[in-house]
């Protein structure tokens, strides 16, 4: 058991490693878990994308769910990227900042903006002083944005 455990630890380390390096927040090399980042501004929710509508922006897959919605973000992905490149908008703002994953029913809009968190607990957090933290975050993650 304790080697199964430790075998999860590391596996779950090295994912962690992996996906930090990168500008976008990916998960099996899919940006924001495969969800449609512009299904959040047009529809107001969280939808997955299809492995038939995809795009590459900034070494990334993007998925989506309509061809209305990739043709969109084929336009102006600038304005349909998350914040952060889709890492937790409190970690970033955090003294120098910090890369971390986050859950997808974390997402927020604002100003038009869309910011994702690590989980729940943290977006209120966030939320409780989402102004001074965008600011924050602002400054960090162009010192962030390549680092491991």
């Amino acid at each position: 058991m304790k080697k199964l455990t430790l075998l999860l630890v590391v596996a779950f380390a090295s994912f962690t490693v992996m996906s930090q390096s990168s500008g976008i927040f990916t998960v099996n090399g899919l940006a924001i878990k495969g969800y449609d980042v512009v299904a959040f501004f047009k529809d107001s929710a969280a939808v997955k994308g299809y492995d038939s509508l995809r795009f590459t922006w900034k070494d990334a897959v993007w998925l989506f769910s309509s061809t209305q919605n990739l043709e969109a973000f084929k336009k102006a992905p600038e304005q349909y990227e998350p914040q952060y490149g889709g890492y937790c908008a409190y970690g970033v703002s955090n003294g120098e900042g910090h890369k971390a994953p986050v859950e997808i029913d974390t997402w927020t809009l604002l100003n038009g903006r869309l910011y994702f968190n690590y989980n729940n607990k943290v977006k209120e957090y966030w939320k409780k002083s989402q102004q001074e933290r965008i600011l924050k975050a602002d400054a960090n993650w162009p010192k962030l944005k390549e680092k491991g």
